[in-house]
Formats: structure tokens, C-alpha cells, sequence
């Protein structure tokens, strides 16, 4: 087991790489081909936003999953997702009933602070980040003290975050101009 990364208030665990960089190539290029990507939609100040950034919902059934204020339907595993949940389930101890999946086509593409802390997810449940291709810097910020711990996610590694971790502390991906290369980033989640 990796050490917490959290110095309180959760629990967050990064395993770094857990595939060979020729798996992790495979998986990257074959997620990019066989995956249902549809741009992202948020409700933002009464407006309807798309972003560049491309995300899929997959799970066991078809789970209706709403952050943003928008709603979204599982669709159901693929074989490459399966096999990449037995994975992260092993190395976490848990088990996952829903993947939600994001393709930022560049550095320029990022993700803004937030906290997983949707009513749908298992309360202080795991999830489980996969990331392949690009290496990306993934920070997080605790709410009230401000500290702030950056992890880089480099491709074939996995993150887990669990215990408090959503209640006490924001994430975030930072858009940078020095990445110019695709990542795909998987979150293996809980719907309750």
C-alpha cells in the first residue's frame, strides 16, 4: 500500500505506475478508439456550457448520474473498461459499479476545483483514477487551511481517493501550454 498523501482530514493514495508503458499504450489507444466520447455540459450562472473536453458514463446498469445540474445514463461496459476495474479494484481493496471517463485532447484542457460530493456516490466511498497517455499535475486543496499537495499522474498509474478526502478537500487539473499531447483519465466510482 502507497503512503497517504493527505496529511489529515482523508485519505488519498497514488500507486504511480501500475502498467507497463506498453500496456498503457494499448489501453490509451484502444479507450480512444472504443469509447462513446461526448463533450461535457455543465449548467454554469443559468447557462448551458460544452466544453472542449469529452467525457463517457459506463456502469453495471443504467445508472442516471447528475453533476453540474446536468444528467447522464451509464452505458454499459466495454471488455477493456471490465478488465481495467478488475485492476483498480484489486489494487484498492474495492469494488466499483460505474466508470466515469474524461479525454482531454491537450494541456490547454483542464478540470476546475471541485469535490466529488455528488448525492448519487457511496459517502466517503473510493474512487479510483486511471490515467494514460499525457503526464498531467493533478493538485489537491484542503478547504479551510489552503494547503495544497501536488501529485504528477503519469500514464498507467492510479490514484485513489476515499474516506473524508471529498468532504474536507478540492481537486483540480491545471490547464498547462506545456502539454501537447492527449490524456485519458478513468474514475471508477460508487453510485448508491
Amino acid at each position: 500500500m502507497s503512503e497517504n498523501l493527505l496529511p489529515y482530514d482523508g485519505e488519498t493514495y497514488y500507486f504511480g505506475t501500475i502498467f507497463s508503458s506498453e500496456d498503457a499504450r494499448q489501453y490509451y489507444e484502444s479507450l480512444l478508439k472504443t469509447i462513446i466520447w461526448r463533450n461535457d455540459e455543465a449548467m454554469m450562472f443559468g447557462k448551458k456550457i460544452i466544453t472542449k473536453r469529452k467525457v463517457a458514463w459506463y456502469g453495471e446498469k443504467e445508472f442516471s448520474y447528475t453533476y453540474s445540474k446536468i444528467t447522464k445514463t451509464a452505458l454499459p461496459w466495454t471488455k477493456e473498461l471490465l478488465a481495467l476495474k478488475k485492476v483498480a479494484e484489486q489494487r484498492t481493496n474495492a469494488n466499483y459499479n460505474s466508470c466515469l471517463l474524461n479525454l482531454y485532447h491537450n494541456g490547454t484542457e483542464g478540470m476546475a476545483w471541485h469535490s466529488d460530493g455528488e448525492k448519487d456516490l457511496e459517502k466517503n466511498g473510493s474512487i479510483a483514477s486511471l490515467s494514460f497517455g499525457a503526464e498531467r499535475k493533478f493538485v489537491l486543496k484542503h478547504k479551510q487551511s489552503k494547503l495544497k499537495i501536488d501529485v504528477w499522474l503519469e500514464s498507467g498509474s492510479l490514484l485513489e481517493m476515499k474516506g473524508k478526502t471529498q468532504e474536507f478537500w478540492l481537486h483540480r487539473l491545471p490547464p498547462t501550454k506545456q502539454v501537447f499531447e492527449p490524456r485519458i483519465n478513468l474514475t471508477f466510482r460508487i453510485i448508491v
